[in-house]
Protein backbone atom coordinates (compact mmCIF):
# COMPACT_ATOMS: atom_id res chain seq x y z
CA UNK A 1 0.00 0.00 0.00
CA UNK A 2 1.05 3.44 -0.55
CA UNK A 3 2.44 5.07 2.08
CA UNK A 4 0.37 6.79 4.86
CA UNK A 5 0.80 11.03 4.41
CA UNK A 6 1.01 11.25 8.35
CA UNK A 7 4.15 9.40 7.78
CA UNK A 8 5.62 11.20 4.94
CA UNK A 9 8.73 13.38 5.28
CA UNK A 10 8.07 17.50 5.12
CA UNK A 11 11.03 19.72 4.29
CA UNK A 12 10.86 23.05 5.91
CA UNK A 13 14.05 25.38 4.87
CA UNK A 14 17.12 23.46 5.18
CA UNK A 15 14.95 20.57 7.84
CA UNK A 16 13.14 17.59 7.22
CA UNK A 17 10.63 16.84 9.69
CA UNK A 18 10.84 12.84 9.51
CA UNK A 19 6.50 12.92 9.47
CA UNK A 20 4.19 15.18 10.09
CA UNK A 21 3.14 14.33 13.79
CA UNK A 22 4.03 17.39 16.16
CA UNK A 23 3.89 17.93 19.76
CA UNK A 24 2.13 20.85 20.56
CA UNK A 25 4.03 23.21 23.08
CA UNK A 26 1.90 22.37 26.38
CA UNK A 27 3.02 24.21 30.01
CA UNK A 28 3.81 22.19 32.45
CA UNK A 29 4.41 24.89 35.11
CA UNK A 30 7.94 23.17 36.05
CA UNK A 31 10.51 26.17 35.64
CA UNK A 32 12.56 27.16 38.56
CA UNK A 33 13.74 30.89 38.33
CA UNK A 34 12.61 30.12 34.24
CA UNK A 35 15.00 27.21 34.09
CA UNK A 36 13.93 23.91 33.13
CA UNK A 37 14.16 21.19 35.21
CA UNK A 38 14.83 17.37 35.06
CA UNK A 39 11.01 17.12 34.41
CA UNK A 40 11.52 18.64 31.14
CA UNK A 41 13.98 16.74 29.96
CA UNK A 42 12.06 13.59 31.10
CA UNK A 43 8.90 15.26 29.62
CA UNK A 44 10.37 15.90 25.85
CA UNK A 45 12.33 13.47 25.53
CA UNK A 46 9.59 10.57 26.09
CA UNK A 47 7.52 12.33 23.11
CA UNK A 48 10.70 12.25 21.01
CA UNK A 49 11.61 8.13 22.02
CA UNK A 50 7.63 8.03 20.94
CA UNK A 51 8.14 8.66 17.28
CA UNK A 52 7.16 12.76 16.87
CA UNK A 53 8.75 14.35 14.19
CA UNK A 54 8.94 17.72 15.52
CA UNK A 55 9.06 18.22 19.32
CA UNK A 56 7.91 21.97 20.48
CA UNK A 57 8.87 22.71 23.48
CA UNK A 58 6.40 24.82 25.68
CA UNK A 59 6.07 28.28 25.83
CA UNK A 60 9.08 30.22 26.94
CA UNK A 61 8.71 33.80 27.74
CA UNK A 62 11.23 35.99 26.41
CA UNK A 63 11.54 38.48 29.65
CA UNK A 64 10.60 38.26 33.37
CA UNK A 65 7.64 40.11 33.06
CA UNK A 66 6.02 37.74 30.75
CA UNK A 67 5.76 34.64 32.99
CA UNK A 68 2.18 33.25 33.15
CA UNK A 69 3.32 31.66 37.02
CA UNK A 70 6.02 31.13 39.10
CA UNK A 71 7.13 27.55 36.82
CA UNK A 72 7.12 29.02 33.86
CA UNK A 73 10.37 28.93 31.46
CA UNK A 74 12.63 31.86 30.18
CA UNK A 75 15.16 32.61 27.55
CA UNK A 76 15.52 36.34 29.30
CA UNK A 77 19.41 35.40 30.24
CA UNK A 78 22.01 33.96 28.57
CA UNK A 79 22.71 31.61 31.74
CA UNK A 80 19.88 29.38 30.58
CA UNK A 81 21.06 28.63 27.13
CA UNK A 82 23.03 25.61 28.38
CA UNK A 83 19.65 23.95 30.25
CA UNK A 84 17.65 24.24 27.08
CA UNK A 85 20.49 23.45 24.90
CA UNK A 86 20.16 19.78 26.52
CA UNK A 87 16.64 19.55 26.15
CA UNK A 88 17.29 20.28 22.44
CA UNK A 89 20.22 17.77 22.33
CA UNK A 90 18.36 15.07 23.75
CA UNK A 91 15.42 15.51 21.21
CA UNK A 92 17.22 15.80 18.04
CA UNK A 93 19.42 12.50 19.46
CA UNK A 94 16.44 10.33 19.16
CA UNK A 95 15.56 11.21 16.28
CA UNK A 96 12.70 14.42 16.13
CA UNK A 97 13.25 17.81 15.58
CA UNK A 98 14.08 20.23 18.55
CA UNK A 99 11.25 23.10 18.79
CA UNK A 100 10.74 25.77 20.68
CA UNK A 101 7.55 28.21 21.62
CA UNK A 102 8.35 31.51 22.60
CA UNK A 103 5.88 33.61 24.26
CA UNK A 104 4.72 36.41 26.72
CA UNK A 105 1.98 36.51 29.27
CA UNK A 106 0.96 40.31 29.24
CA UNK A 107 -2.09 41.25 31.26
CA UNK A 108 -2.26 37.01 31.66
CA UNK A 109 0.39 36.84 33.65
CA UNK A 110 2.01 36.34 37.59
CA UNK A 111 -1.04 33.81 38.34
CA UNK A 112 -1.51 30.60 40.24
CA UNK A 113 -1.33 27.56 38.14
CA UNK A 114 -4.10 26.00 36.72
CA UNK A 115 -4.54 23.24 38.80
CA UNK A 116 -3.79 25.55 41.88
CA UNK A 117 -7.09 27.43 40.65
CA UNK A 118 -5.69 29.77 38.15
CA UNK A 119 -6.56 33.22 39.93
CA UNK A 120 -3.91 36.24 40.30
CA UNK A 121 -0.97 35.16 41.83
CA UNK A 122 -1.22 36.46 45.56
CA UNK A 123 2.48 37.80 46.69
CA UNK A 124 3.08 35.64 50.11
CA UNK A 125 2.31 32.83 47.87
CA UNK A 126 5.08 33.56 45.22
CA UNK A 127 7.49 34.67 47.85
CA UNK A 128 6.86 30.82 49.41
CA UNK A 129 8.17 29.15 45.91
CA UNK A 130 11.35 31.72 45.95
CA UNK A 131 10.09 34.62 44.35
CA UNK A 132 12.29 37.44 44.97
CA UNK A 133 11.63 40.07 42.62
CA UNK A 134 7.56 40.32 43.10
CA UNK A 135 8.18 44.15 42.46
CA UNK A 136 9.26 43.05 38.99
CA UNK A 137 7.02 40.96 37.73
CA UNK A 138 5.37 43.57 36.45
CA UNK A 139 2.10 42.87 34.96
CA UNK A 140 1.74 44.86 31.36
CA UNK A 141 -0.69 45.23 28.36
CA UNK A 142 -1.16 47.60 25.27
CA UNK A 143 -4.16 49.04 27.30
CA UNK A 144 -4.52 49.36 31.21
CA UNK A 145 -7.76 46.78 30.81
CA UNK A 146 -8.16 43.81 32.85
CA UNK A 147 -10.82 41.41 33.03
CA UNK A 148 -13.18 41.17 35.64
CA UNK A 149 -12.03 40.53 39.43
CA UNK A 150 -8.08 40.70 38.24
CA UNK A 151 -5.50 43.64 38.63
CA UNK A 152 -4.97 46.25 36.01
CA UNK A 153 -1.85 46.16 34.11
CA UNK A 154 0.05 48.93 32.71
CA UNK A 155 -0.32 49.98 29.41
CA UNK A 156 3.11 49.41 27.29
CA UNK A 157 4.57 52.95 26.38
CA UNK A 158 6.15 53.31 23.23
CA UNK A 159 9.95 52.88 24.43
CA UNK A 160 8.77 49.93 26.57
CA UNK A 161 7.17 48.20 23.38
CA UNK A 162 10.49 48.99 21.34
CA UNK A 163 12.16 47.03 24.36
CA UNK A 164 9.66 44.17 24.74
CA UNK A 165 10.45 43.62 20.89
CA UNK A 166 14.22 43.46 20.98
CA UNK A 167 13.71 40.48 24.23
CA UNK A 168 12.05 38.87 21.51
CA UNK A 169 14.97 39.11 19.18
CA UNK A 170 17.16 38.27 21.70
CA UNK A 171 15.50 35.37 23.06
CA UNK A 172 15.41 33.88 18.82
CA UNK A 173 19.18 34.59 18.99
CA UNK A 174 19.48 32.01 22.25
CA UNK A 175 17.40 29.41 21.25
CA UNK A 176 19.46 29.29 18.13
CA UNK A 177 22.73 29.14 20.58
CA UNK A 178 20.70 26.33 22.71
CA UNK A 179 20.49 24.02 19.18
CA UNK A 180 16.60 24.35 18.67
CA UNK A 181 15.64 23.88 14.75
CA UNK A 182 12.53 25.36 14.46
CA UNK A 183 11.14 28.31 16.88
CA UNK A 184 7.41 29.32 17.36
CA UNK A 185 6.15 32.85 17.97
CA UNK A 186 3.11 32.42 20.46
CA UNK A 187 0.48 35.19 19.14
CA UNK A 188 -2.75 33.67 20.34
CA UNK A 189 -4.48 32.62 23.55
CA UNK A 190 -5.09 35.89 25.17
CA UNK A 191 -1.53 36.22 25.88
CA UNK A 192 0.11 39.53 24.79
CA UNK A 193 0.56 39.45 20.87
CA UNK A 194 -3.18 38.59 20.95
CA UNK A 195 -3.93 41.17 23.20
CA UNK A 196 -2.27 43.72 20.81
CA UNK A 197 -4.17 42.09 17.75
CA UNK A 198 -7.73 42.28 19.45
CA UNK A 199 -10.13 45.10 19.37
CA UNK A 200 -11.30 43.84 22.96
CA UNK A 201 -8.01 44.55 24.46
CA UNK A 202 -6.14 47.36 22.64
CA UNK A 203 -7.62 50.63 22.74
CA UNK A 204 -4.92 52.21 22.03
CA UNK A 205 -5.44 55.65 20.24
CA UNK A 206 -1.64 55.43 18.35
CA UNK A 207 0.01 53.90 15.80
CA UNK A 208 -0.64 50.58 17.57
CA UNK A 209 -4.44 50.71 18.00
CA UNK A 210 -7.30 51.26 16.17
CA UNK A 211 -7.07 50.02 12.68
CA UNK A 212 -6.07 46.44 11.76
CA UNK A 213 -2.97 47.75 10.32
CA UNK A 214 -1.99 49.42 13.49
CA UNK A 215 -2.68 46.75 15.61
CA UNK A 216 -0.88 44.52 13.39
CA UNK A 217 1.83 46.41 14.35
CA UNK A 218 3.51 44.73 17.03
CA UNK A 219 3.22 41.38 16.09
CA UNK A 220 5.10 42.49 12.86
CA UNK A 221 7.70 44.52 14.63
CA UNK A 222 8.22 40.79 16.35
CA UNK A 223 8.58 38.93 13.74
CA UNK A 224 10.62 40.69 11.79
CA UNK A 225 13.00 41.11 14.89
CA UNK A 226 13.00 37.07 15.38
CA UNK A 227 13.41 36.70 11.82
CA UNK A 228 16.41 38.95 11.93
CA UNK A 229 17.81 37.04 15.04
CA UNK A 230 16.83 33.11 13.64
CA UNK A 231 19.21 31.72 10.91
CA UNK A 232 17.49 31.83 7.61
CA UNK A 233 17.76 28.37 6.95
CA UNK A 234 15.31 27.73 10.09
CA UNK A 235 11.96 27.63 9.92
CA UNK A 236 10.12 29.77 11.55
CA UNK A 237 5.66 29.41 12.99
CA UNK A 238 3.21 31.43 14.38
CA UNK A 239 0.64 30.40 16.72
CA UNK A 240 -2.83 32.18 15.93
CA UNK A 241 -5.98 31.97 17.27
CA UNK A 242 -7.74 32.23 14.35
CA UNK A 243 -11.17 32.83 16.19
CA UNK A 244 -11.29 34.04 19.68
CA UNK A 245 -14.86 35.20 19.58
CA UNK A 246 -13.79 38.69 20.39
CA UNK A 247 -13.29 40.69 17.51
CA UNK A 248 -10.52 38.39 16.38
CA UNK A 249 -11.15 36.13 13.34
CA UNK A 250 -10.60 34.43 10.75
CA UNK A 251 -10.70 36.90 8.33
CA UNK A 252 -8.27 39.07 10.09
CA UNK A 253 -5.99 36.12 10.44
CA UNK A 254 -5.90 35.64 6.80
CA UNK A 255 -5.07 38.79 6.18
CA UNK A 256 -1.97 38.93 9.06
CA UNK A 257 -1.39 35.18 7.51
CA UNK A 258 -0.77 36.89 4.31
CA UNK A 259 1.61 39.40 5.22
CA UNK A 260 3.78 37.53 7.54
CA UNK A 261 3.96 34.54 4.78
CA UNK A 262 6.22 37.58 3.00
CA UNK A 263 8.32 38.64 6.27
CA UNK A 264 9.39 34.87 6.58
CA UNK A 265 7.28 33.24 8.50
CA UNK A 266 6.96 29.65 7.18
CA UNK A 267 3.68 27.97 9.04
CA UNK A 268 0.68 29.29 10.76
CA UNK A 269 0.17 26.55 13.84
CA UNK A 270 -4.21 27.27 13.91
CA UNK A 271 -5.66 27.56 17.34
CA UNK A 272 -8.46 29.77 18.63
CA UNK A 273 -9.42 31.73 22.27
CA UNK A 274 -8.28 32.78 25.22
CA UNK A 275 -9.33 36.36 24.79
CA UNK A 276 -12.55 35.31 26.43
CA UNK A 277 -11.86 32.66 28.74
CA UNK A 278 -11.15 29.01 27.70
CA UNK A 279 -11.10 27.87 23.70
CA UNK A 280 -13.46 29.06 21.41
CA UNK A 281 -15.46 27.60 18.71
CA UNK A 282 -16.64 29.37 15.44
CA UNK A 283 -17.78 25.95 13.58
CA UNK A 284 -19.43 24.25 16.17
CA UNK A 285 -19.79 22.41 19.35
CA UNK A 286 -16.14 21.75 20.92
CA UNK A 287 -15.71 17.77 19.32
CA UNK A 288 -12.87 15.75 16.90
CA UNK A 289 -11.15 18.50 15.04
CA UNK A 290 -13.21 21.45 15.90
CA UNK A 291 -10.44 23.87 15.31
CA UNK A 292 -9.45 21.84 11.57
CA UNK A 293 -11.83 24.26 9.56
CA UNK A 294 -8.93 27.34 10.78
CA UNK A 295 -6.15 24.95 9.34
CA UNK A 296 -8.14 24.84 5.99
CA UNK A 297 -9.14 28.32 5.80
CA UNK A 298 -5.61 29.59 6.22
CA UNK A 299 -4.40 26.98 4.26
CA UNK A 300 -6.22 27.63 1.17
CA UNK A 301 -6.54 31.66 1.32
CA UNK A 302 -3.48 32.62 2.92
CA UNK A 303 -1.89 30.03 0.34
CA UNK A 304 0.79 28.85 3.14
CA UNK A 305 1.68 25.95 5.10
CA UNK A 306 -0.74 25.36 8.33
CA UNK A 307 -1.17 23.37 11.34
CA UNK A 308 -4.14 21.68 13.20
CA UNK A 309 -5.15 21.32 16.48
CA UNK A 310 -7.37 20.79 18.81
CA UNK A 311 -9.31 17.01 19.69
CA UNK A 312 -7.09 15.29 17.01
CA UNK A 313 -7.31 11.91 18.59
CA UNK A 314 -7.15 8.95 16.29
CA UNK A 315 -4.31 8.19 13.41
CA UNK A 316 -7.34 7.36 10.54
CA UNK A 317 -8.98 10.97 11.91
CA UNK A 318 -5.18 12.56 11.43
CA UNK A 319 -4.68 10.57 7.89
CA UNK A 320 -7.91 12.04 6.50
CA UNK A 321 -7.10 15.83 7.57
CA UNK A 322 -4.14 15.60 5.55
CA UNK A 323 -5.50 13.84 2.61
CA UNK A 324 -8.45 16.21 2.42
CA UNK A 325 -5.50 19.21 2.13
CA UNK A 326 -7.06 20.87 5.31
CA UNK A 327 -3.60 21.17 7.06
CA UNK A 328 0.23 20.01 6.28
CA UNK A 329 0.89 18.76 10.01
CA UNK A 330 -0.63 17.53 13.07
CA UNK A 331 -0.48 18.86 16.40
CA UNK A 332 -1.33 16.55 19.45
CA UNK A 333 -1.29 17.62 23.02
CA UNK A 334 -3.02 15.98 25.76
CA UNK A 335 -3.51 12.64 23.63
CA UNK A 336 0.09 12.73 23.66
CA UNK A 337 0.26 13.00 27.28
CA UNK A 338 -2.28 9.87 27.55
CA UNK A 339 -0.05 8.20 25.18
CA UNK A 340 3.18 9.02 24.19
CA UNK A 341 4.06 6.42 21.75
CA UNK A 342 0.81 7.82 20.01
CA UNK A 343 3.14 7.75 16.55
CA UNK A 344 4.18 4.53 16.74
CA UNK A 345 0.62 3.34 17.64
CA UNK A 346 -0.84 5.53 14.37
CA UNK A 347 1.81 3.71 12.45
CA UNK A 348 0.59 0.13 12.90
CA UNK A 349 -3.00 1.05 12.53
CA UNK A 350 -2.27 2.87 9.76
CA UNK A 351 -0.11 -0.12 8.05
CA UNK A 352 3.17 1.76 7.94
CA UNK A 353 5.92 -0.80 6.35
CA UNK A 354 8.27 -1.43 9.82
CA UNK A 355 6.43 0.99 12.10
CA UNK A 356 9.27 0.21 14.50
CA UNK A 357 11.85 2.39 12.95
CA UNK A 358 10.37 5.23 14.57
CA UNK A 359 11.76 4.04 17.58
CA UNK A 360 15.30 4.05 19.33
CA UNK A 361 17.04 1.16 18.67
CA UNK A 362 16.88 -1.04 22.27
CA UNK A 363 12.84 0.06 21.83
CA UNK A 364 12.89 -1.29 17.90
CA UNK A 365 14.45 -4.18 19.01
CA UNK A 366 12.71 -5.52 21.62
CA UNK A 367 9.29 -4.58 20.12
CA UNK A 368 10.06 -5.69 16.75
CA UNK A 369 11.54 -9.46 18.50
CA UNK A 370 8.04 -9.51 20.14
CA UNK A 371 6.24 -8.91 17.18
CA UNK A 372 7.98 -11.74 15.44
CA UNK A 373 7.90 -14.25 18.27
CA UNK A 374 4.31 -14.05 19.08
CA UNK A 375 2.05 -13.70 16.13
CA UNK A 376 -1.36 -12.98 17.06
CA UNK A 377 -0.38 -10.59 19.73
CA UNK A 378 -2.57 -7.21 19.36
CA UNK A 379 -0.87 -4.20 21.33
CA UNK A 380 -3.38 -2.48 24.18
CA UNK A 381 -4.03 0.18 22.34
CA UNK A 382 -5.70 -1.37 19.72
CA UNK A 383 -8.11 -3.33 22.16
CA UNK A 384 -9.85 -3.73 25.80
CA UNK A 385 -9.02 -7.27 26.26
CA UNK A 386 -7.89 -10.60 25.58
CA UNK A 387 -11.46 -11.37 25.12
CA UNK A 388 -12.23 -8.99 22.18
CA UNK A 389 -12.16 -5.61 20.28
CA UNK A 390 -14.58 -4.00 23.20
Amino acid sequence: MSKPMLFTPLPLRDITVKNRVVVAPMHQYAGKKGFPTDWHLMNAGRFAVGGAGLVIVESTKVERRGCGTVGDLGLWDDAMIPHFKRLADFIKEHGSIAGLQLGHSGRNARRFRPWEGGKPLEQGAAEAEGVDDWREWELVAPTALSDPGDPEPGALSRPEIAEVVEHWGQAAARADAAGFEMLEIHGAHGYLIHQFLSPAANRRNDDYGGSDHNRHRFALEITECVRANWPEHKPLFLRLSVEDDAGWGPEENVALARIVKEMGVDVIDCSSGGMRGSPVVGTGPVGYGYQVPYAAKIRAEAEMLSMAVGLIVHADQAEQILQDGEADLIALARELLYNPNWPLDAAHKLGLDEPYDLMPPAYQFWLSKREKAVKDLTPSTHQSGIGGDG
